[in-house]
């Protein structure tokens, strides 16, 4: 029976909660002082005062139970939501009762890690019978995944301010939100040294000549035009136009062990971005995470990459697989660097704890789970 009390008990906690506010606690000590001198002086005048203040207290119960009834709420949000970016939303409010309208009804998202984060209520005058409004609201999710349960609250201190009276909403609609692509401390100097990476990487693999220029460190001496190296003095290296696309081959390992899940959702957000951005720069993106493979434009766009980063985890695997193509510039994001050079990806650029340390407010990151 006790069991049964305390199941009863949270269901009805859950589902409406009551807010004695300031002026409530006025109106009821001013209750209990007049009741008392009543009391004291036996005077009737006094009595119906007192029951007219209780019968008050009732009504304003009643009134703002009548409110939160036979409301509905709707929620809709753009199709591509990335983590931790305020997106525009649109919420439908609806007043199904049949002649009682609502007042003063405001809608707020329940801070929870499971549900998206509001940056300000939605207040609703009136809504009147039968009727539903929108409003345009600027809404953000914590974390990358799969948000089935998006909890809001109905509250209203109508009709005297005494109570408020708070219902919750669960909405089952499953959303897909994507990593975060916006920079991170860090991510841009990343981006800026890849991107000069992948121009030394590509510069003079056409066939057409381009112009003679002074040569740098690190590039390849079959490219040098020593005559006129003889000329100037100094070497002068042969740059041709470049025939085809960039293409960049980015590779996550999800062979990560339990101590570095942390650092492997620090990884997916670096990955997320690096794409996002390299994609927007004009770049071909062949991404590739044991066994899954997707290659932008050609297999989809840079939204498909991103659908697949939103829901991927650690997962143990055996060797490394090897490198697909030669002649693109490769990315990898591994705990296990010398097992992928050991495979094959001895020019590609290895990016592990050490060379992609993770900042400490992000030691409790996680994706969102159902």
């Amino acid at each position: 029976m006790g069991k049964l009390w305390h199941k009863i008990r949270a269901f009805v906690a859950g589902r409406i909660r009551y807010k004695i506010t300031r002026g409530g606690f006025l109106f009821t000590f001013a209750i209990l002082v007049v009741a008392f001198a009543a009391i004291l002086s036996a005077n009737n005048l006094l009595f119906l005062i007192v029951a007219a203040m209780m019968a008050t207290l009732l009504v304003s119960g009643l009134i703002s139970r009548l409110g939160l009834a036979s409301l509905e709420l709707d929620f809709q949000v753009p199709e591509h939501i990335p983590a931790g970016r305020s997106v525009p939303a649109r919420l439908f409010v609806g007043n199904h009762k049949w002649l009682i309208p609502s007042f003063s009804i405001r809608v707020e998202a329940i801070r929870d890690r499971m549900s998206p984060t509001l940056r300000s209520g939605v207040y609703f005058p009136l809504l009147a019978s039968g009727s539903t409004l929108e409003a345009v609201v600027d809404v953000s999710f914590p974390r990358r995944g799969v948000y089935q349960q998006n909890s809001f609250a109905f509250s209203t201190r109508f009709p005297f301010g005494f109570l408020e009276r708070t219902a919750r909403v669960t909405l089952r609609r499953e959303m897909l939100v994507y990593p975060c692509i916006d920079p991170q401390p860090g991510f841009d100097d990343l981006l800026a040294g890849i991107t000069g990476e992948i121009e030394t990487h590509y510069r003079g693999l056409g066939r057409d000549f381009y112009r003679i220029r002074p040569y740098e460190v690190m590039e390849n001496s079959r490219h040098v035009d020593w005559k006129a190296s003889a000329h100037t003095g100094s070497l002068q290296i042969r740059e041709f136009a470049r025939e085809e696309e960039q293409t960049v081959e980015i590779f996550l390992d999800r062979n990560v062990p339990q101590a570095l899940d942390a650092w492997f959702e620090y990884a997916v957000t670096c990955c997320a971005f690096l794409a996002w951005r390299l994609s927007s720069q004009g770049a071909a993106v062949h991404f590739r995470s044991n066994g899954y493979e997707c290659r932008q434009p050609r297999d989809g766009d840079i939204y498909t990459i991103l659908k697949y980063l939103a829901l991927v985890y650690p997962q143990n695997a055996e060797t490394p697989e090897s490198p697909l193509d030669d002649s693109s510039f490769k990315i990898v994001f591994t705990p296990s660097a010398e097992a992928f050079r050991q495979a094959g990806w001895m020019d590609a650029r290895l990016l592990g704890p050490d060379l992609l340390p993770l900042p400490v407010e992000r030691a409790g990151a996680g994706p969102a789970k159902a």
